[in-house]
């Protein structure tokens, strides 16, 4: 295949979140479900695409009719998706996504196991690396040998050509057989990035720190050049060591928080190629304006159900910029 130069690669988990159509309820007492993509990688490559961007996505769906239905979804947005790969033996990921009435996040996985287990090494090629901006992984696909290897063979490709590579652990317990192995390869895997991303619910199960000023000291010492830590509706901290502070967020009216983090993520690594691409400093002290977008877009992501469907576009942003000062 061609040398497709994309701004964004990303490679993890594609599968169906089938949120609760009720909100303040727990997923027994749920009265139905609505069908969304979705999947922690596959929700940034789309994020990036919406935005304006290019981006392709790495991954592996069943050979059933979700996993059609989530490749239709990415080439709709044109998400390239050249290296999305049907497993024969198993079946596409499922979701099922609540909000708790205590207004705690509740999820379920089917996934025993899920196509996007069986991501191999030989599905990873070389050349698609070449002339991409930026590489972007998650902990999920290190939770079984061979989609482990499977990203460590993609990030090596990364490194090699060149790549920015950004790291999301987006913690998800219950799909690791304990919780000391999920803390410990979840850390493990921060010495790859060049950026890592946590949310204020993880970092301290992750890192075992207090405040977020800890969390980011924690992970820029096992390798990441810049951290943020995301906090929800109050907006993020970031820190590469030397320069560090707080960014506000935006009011919304919330209905379902499962794609805030990618949009979020999505935003960020939108910029940052484009930086890159212009060969213009990647971390400097106007990365806070740069946070301040990707602030936006979370919270605009936080007004619809679905993770993919409330993706936002980048004149969305820009239209709740103009209208919010701070």
């Amino acid at each position: 295949m061609s040398t497709k130069n994309l701004d964004v690669i990303c490679l993890g988990e594609l599968l169906i979140d089938f949120v609760s159509t009720a909100k303040d309820v727990s997923l027994i007492d749920s009265p139905g479900f609505l069908k969304a993509p979705g999947g922690a990688p596959a929700n940034v490559a789309a994020g990036v695409v919406r935005l304006g961007g290019t981006s392709g996505f790495i991954g592996k769906v069943g050979e059933d009719p979700f996993g059609y239905y989530l490749k239709g979804v990415l080439d709709e947005l044109t998400v390239d998706t050249s290296y999305l790969a049907h497993d024969k033996e198993a079946r596409t990921t499922l979701s099922f996504v609540g909000q708790r009435p205590d207004g705690e996040r509740e999820a379920m996985f089917y996934r025993h196991p899920g196509a996007d287990m069986r991501l191999e090494p030989a599905d990873i090629v070389e050349d698609y690396f070449h002339g991409a901006q930026i590489f972007h992984y998650g902990s999920i696909s290190l939770g079984s040998p061979t989609s482990k290897e499977a990203t460590l063979t993609a990030l090596s490709y990364a490194r090699k050509h060149g790549l920015l590579i950004s790291y999301d652990p987006n913690l998800r317990t219950d799909l690791w057989p304990d919780a000391e192995l999920a803390r410990n390869e979840i850390n493990a895997a921060f010495a790859y990035a060049d950026i890592a991303k946590i949310s204020e619910e993880e970092f301290k199960f992750i890192t075992g720190c207090d405040t977020v000023e800890q969390c980011g000291e924690y992970i820029l010492n096992l390798g990441p050049k810049f951290v943020i830590v995301t906090l929800g509706k109050d907006g993020c901290y970031y820190t590469d060591g030397k320069n560090s502070g707080y960014v506000g967020g935006f009011k919304a009216n919330v209905v379902e928080t499962t794609g805030a983090g990618d949009a979020f993520v999505a935003a960020v690594l939108h910029h940052l190629a484009e930086r890159k691409k212009a060969g213009e400093p990647i971390f400097d002290e106007s990365l806070a304006e740069v946070l301040r977008f990707a602030n936006a877009a979370g919270s605009i992501a936080t007004t619809k159900m679905g993770a993919i469907p409330s993706l936002p576009a980048k004149a969305d942003v820009n239209a709740l910029l103009a209208s919010t000062s701070q």
